[in-house]
Parts: structure tokens; C-alpha cells; sequence
């Protein structure tokens, strides 16, 4: 009964591949090992890299940082309005 039950030879998980097939997925691997390079370029400490070039305005009473003098005047207007405006934001 159980004589003429037939199953697949066992196929093994780490069989090397040869040939054509071989290249193939050296070629994939390739291009999947760019492909994750590529994106860890554009990663969150580089965008925190840029961001921080960004503020160029520092704040004489609080040190916050600014992107623009609109901003730090903005900011000093609102957040210092007991201290003389700075001779750099007059102009502005």
C-alpha cells in the first residue's frame, strides 16, 4: 500500500547554483546590494545633517536657531518683547 506512494527526492536548501543561473543571481544580489546603498544615503542623520546647516540665525537671548532673519525677528518680537530688538533684525 504504501509502496506505491512516490514523493519528490528531497530537494536541498543550499545547493549551489551553476552556470547561466549562477550569474544570474550574482547579478541580482548586485543589484539589490546597490539599490540598499543608494537608500542608505538618504538617511535620517543626513536630513538632520541639512537641517542643522539650515538654521543659520542664532537667537542673542535664548540661543534658539533660526532659518531666516523674518523668522528671528518673528521670534524675538514674540518671545522677547522686554528686550531691544538687536541691531541686526532693525532692517528687517
Amino acid at each position: 500500500m504504501f509502496s506505491k506512494l512516490r514523493l519528490p527526492p528531497p530537494y536541498t536548501l543550499g545547493a549551489m547554483a551553476r552556470g547561466h543561473q549562477k550569474i544570474q543571481s550574482q547579478q541580482k544580489a548586485q543589484e539589490k546590494a546597490a539599490k540598499l546603498k543608494k537608500q542608505q544615503g538618504h538617511g535620517l542623520s543626513d536630513q538632520m545633517k541639512a537641517a542643522q546647516k539650515a538654521l543659520v540665525f542664532s537667537c542673542a537671548v535664548c540661543k534658539s536657531q533660526m532659518p531666516d532673519p523674518k523668522t528671528y525677528k518673528q521670534h524675538f518680537e514674540n518671545k522677547h518683547p522686554k528686550n531691544d530688538l538687536p541691531a541686526e533684525l532693525k532692517d528687517v
